[in-house]
């Protein structure tokens, strides 16, 4: 496992991979993180995964009711996580909103727009029920492909 500059180093159970496929798991030291037992990003050789990112900064809410808001800083936290193991924006092949009311689609779609326009991966947004937190109104996940070293 290898660690970047910044980033907290999370310690596996298991085995590696079999066909020799390098495995990088980070954390952010987010409050969720060592509770819920999860990584905030994952490299598995060419591939990056972010798992959900909130407003979360500092252990509260940022952007209180403003879904646009919040889902330029949940992007920018994603971009900050997938950053540590090698991914740019352009690196980003696709990713998911999960917004908590249909009234927010089109600011959330907006935000999404300001940063991955000229990107255009695929894209998924899906209205949910809730959040972990009453205050979080959009979660976003990002994955990226980097085929080279």
């Amino acid at each position: 496992m290898t660690t970047a500059p910044g980033a907290l180093p999370v310690g596996g159970v298991g085995e590696p991979p079999r066909d020799g496929t390098v495995v990088t798991r980070l954390g952010s030291g987010g409050p969720w993180e060592s509770v819920y037992g999860y990584s905030r990003v994952v490299r598995a050789g060419a591939l990056a995964i972010t798992a959900g990112c909130t407003s979360t900064v500092d252990g509260g809410v940022a952007h209180v009711g403003d879904a646009a808001a919040q889902t330029a800083q949940a992007i920018r936290i994603g971009l900050d996580a997938l950053a540590e193991v090698g991914a740019g924006p352009a690196d980003v092949v696709r990713t998911r909103m999960y917004v908590t009311d249909r009234l927010y689609v089109d600011e959330v779609g907006r935000a999404h727009n300001a940063v991955f326009g000229p990107v255009r991966p695929v894209a998924t947004m899906v209205v949910v029920a809730g959040l972990v937190d009453p205050e979080h109104l959009v979660e976003v996940e990002l994955e990226a492909w980097l085929p080279h070293p």
